[in-house]
């Protein structure tokens, strides 16, 4: 019997509900056999620049336990957000050990393409985690097939 995995989306996005925490949760529906968890950066907003601030804590904590984590963020002056970045450089460099990651970006224009295997792999594979194959590129254009996108990039 094959044991459930613990997926958790981490959203980059600066406003919620957001086009990526759409394309996010299409991908952890994808791949998770029941529920995900969800870490959303823009209600944690400064909080993430506050130390010891205990709501981050427990959002570090949530991304270190996944067994996948989908970290999704829309392309900003082509790469991630600082939001995003703001928030991992919080982690160690080796927290997300053994943790399967998926990268994902959406962006308003096909020419960003590879910045989410540029630049989030990259980051990814700094703190630790495996990204088993390239990450998923949406444009804003395609969010509403955001169900079928995922399916076809899980399968």
């Amino acid at each position: 019997m094959r044991r459930s995995q613990h997926v958790v989306t981490l959203v980059g996005n600066l406003r919620t509900p957001s086009r990526t925490h759409r394309v996010a949760d299409a991908v952890a529906r994808a791949l998770a056999d029941g529920r995900h968890a969800q870490v959303d950066l823009a209600l944690l907003g400064a909080q993430v620049l506050e130390p010891g601030d205990p709501d981050v804590a427990e959002a570090l904590d949530a991304v270190c336990e996944a067994d996948i984590l989908v970290v999704a963020s829309p392309t900003y002056k082509g790469s991630y957000t600082g939001l995003l970045k703001a928030f991992v450089d919080l982690l160690g460099p080796a927290a997300l050990a053994g943790v399967r990651a998926v990268p994902v970006m959406l962006a308003a224009a096909p020419e960003h393409r590879l910045a989410v295997d540029v630049h989030l792999t990259p980051l990814l594979l700094e703190l630790g985690a495996s990204v088993p194959r390239r990450g998923l590129f949406v444009l804003e254009a395609d969010v509403e097939r955001a169900d079928e996108l995922a399916r076809a990039w899980a399968a």
